[in-house]
């Protein structure tokens, strides 16, 4: 294995751009700011002065305009990566995106792909208030047509997009904007990653901690707290939302017993909803405890920073219901 190296999440996410407009002509970077000022949250920062306006292009500001734009040029044979600023703006693009990018393939009978990757900021954090801070993955995971992918950790961050645009069919990558000046460590060599599968990131005997996005590192925290006190928890990143692979977490459930859900976006109708349903309809006998649930609370999330946080689980919300679970 290559030496491991240090790097921010915004750095593995420009990495990733940098790698792929490299390898292939026909991949192109379109969204708000993304040229001349070098993206909203600097992730494509100096790409326009290597790459030039054809490949990084800066547009208008119309969710719907651009995103149609990019599913046209991926229709014609292009490969464009369209970054949408913040997931709040997805809802300006939501018909170009449901109706069309989900649609055109079942529509055409197969005789049309649309091979657009979609980029948007996601997450509660960074003080944003109700207009920015979102969890909407649901929305997203809920449309038959889209591959929808959650970036939770530099590995990801490093290697869905390249995995991403290989797909013949449109997808939805989430990375999440309370993470860009997060650390961690990664191959020298890191590169594609499977974006099929969920992924254990904790083995564990106890308890099957079911997580993605911001609560990946959360529920790794937690674990190792929990080690100290003798629990031994397995962590699942379930990474693929839709469709969502399912045999990683029954798995995980089938050798802990005890499953607990965590998620940011609120609780009603969410991924969790659905994590929980397909353990209780395949693996029922295999349960100690019921399956549990910690989510966000069901408010517009607040400014405050200590209203923020209460608004979303935080490392000791897992640690103490974990507890709770495993209590003799």
């Amino acid at each position: 294995m290559s030496q491991e190296i240090r790097l921010t999440y915004r750095e593995a996410l420009k990495s990733a751009i940098r790698e792929a407009l490299l390898k292939d002509e026909k991949v192109f970077l379109m969204g708000e700011d993304v040229g001349h000022y070098g993206g909203a949250f600097a992730v494509s920062k100096g790409l326009l002065q290597e790459f030039g306006p054809d490949r990084i292009m800066d547009v208008p500001l119309s969710e719907s305009g651009f995103t149609g734009a990019g599913i046209g040029a991926a229709l014609a044979g292009m490969r464009p990566i369209v970054e949408i600023m913040t997931i709040n703006f997805s809802l300006l693009a939501m018909d170009q995106i449901f109706n069309n990018a989900a649609t055109l393939s079942h529509m055409s009978g197969g005789q049309v792909n649309v091979p657009v990757v979609i980029r948007m900021g996601c997450g509660i954090g960074r003080q944003l208030a109700a207009q920015h801070s979102h969890s909407w993955e649901p929305f997203f995971a809920h449309v038959p047509g889209l591959i929808v992918l959650s970036v939770g950790t530099h590995e990801d961050a490093r290697g869905m997009l390249l995995s991403a645009l290989e797909s013949p069919d449109p997808v939805i990558l989430f990375e999440y904007t309370s993470m860009l000046n997060l650390e961690g460590s990664i191959p020298g060599d890191a590169g594609k990653v499977d974006i099929q599968k969920a992924k254990i990131r904790r083995e564990g005997k106890d308890l099957s901690l079911i997580t993605y996005g911001t609560g990946v590192y959360k529920c790794l925290e937690a674990a190792d707290l929990l080690a100290k006190e003798g629990m031994d928890v397995e962590v699942v990143d379930l990474r693929v939302l839709r469709p969502l692979e399912e045999d990683t977490f029954l798995q995980s459930v089938a050798k802990t017993h005890r499953a607990l859900i965590v998620e940011d976006a609120w609780k009603s109708v969410s991924i969790s909803s659905e994590v929980s349903s397909r353990i209780m309809e395949k693996a029922f006998f295999e349960l100690d405890l019921p399956v549990e649930r910690l989510c966000g609370v069901e408010v517009p999330i607040p400014y405050p920073k200590h209203l923020e946080d209460a608004s979303v689980p935080q490392v000791q919300d897992i640690v103490s219901r974990v507890k709770k679970m495993l209590k003799p």
